[in-house]
């Protein structure tokens, strides 16, 4: 399958003093969307930031803006999100027990809607929910933080994941998030995803953005190649 490969740049691994300048360069070097991971310290152990950040990426940049919510109740807030800027909203599986309802908050809002799985969640629990997505978001390590390594074993899911979304004749993203690089991104691209979550790759390559941006285009480059 030769998708077109699309870069999505997390800034969680940005320099925050320098929010809106990480952005633009990302931007100028080719990203294709901005990712936004909102961490709340209770679905995962760790707080990152909420809607103010949105806002702040909508104000400095055209790309579009793919939020992540790594919160519980994630309904609470998409309003927020949708306010401030946000065009796509993700939220996890694991997190929703009306997920459905959920879904259908996010398009009320006219945004595209997702669902993130965790690395040990089933593909087979969305086999009966494609038709309200747009975007698959597999976690290829354990939500929370960044800068871990990338899990392997999740390949498969990505591989089933895709054969459900092609058999479904649906246009929906397969995200893959979590220890994306030049090393590791082949093996997302072999297992169907077609967007590349890359934080600590991008934003604290050596060079700087320019030159983790070129790092991961040179490897999609050579995979496509092979």
């Amino acid at each position: 399958m030769n998708l077109p490969i699309k870069i999505a740049p997390s800034i969680l691994a940005a320099d925050f003093a320098r929010l809106g300048d990480e952005i633009q360069a990302a931007e100028a070097n080719g990203a294709d969307l901005i990712h936004i991971d909102v961490m709340d310290g209770r679905f995962v152990p760790n707080i990152s930031f909420g809607a103010m950040v949105v806002k702040v990426a909508r104000k400095v940049s055209k790309l579009p803006l793919d939020v992540h919510l790594m919160i519980v109740e994630p309904e609470k807030h998409l309003k927020a999100f949708a306010d401030a800027g946000a065009d796509a909203i993700t939220v996890h599986y694991e997190a929703c027990p009306h997920l459905h309802r959920v879904l259908q908050e996010i398009k009320g809002f006219d945004l595209r809607a997702g669902v993130a799985l965790n690395p040990h969640t089933p593909a087979l629990l969305l086999e009966d929910m494609l038709s309200m997505l747009d975007i698959v978001l597999v976690m290829t390590v354990n939500p929370g933080a960044g800068g871990q390594a990338f899990i392997y074993e999740v390949v498969p899911k990505i591989q089933a994941l895709r054969r459900m979304i092609t058999q479904s004749k649906r246009q929906i993203d397969i995200i893959v998030d979590g220890g994306i690089e030049a090393s590791t991104i082949g093996h997302a691209m072999r297992g169907g995803a077609n967007v590349m979550v890359a934080g600590t790759a991008i934003f604290g390559a050596k060079g700087g953005v320019a030159a983790g941006m070129q790092l991961l285009k040179s490897a999609v480059e050579r995979e496509r190649q092979k």
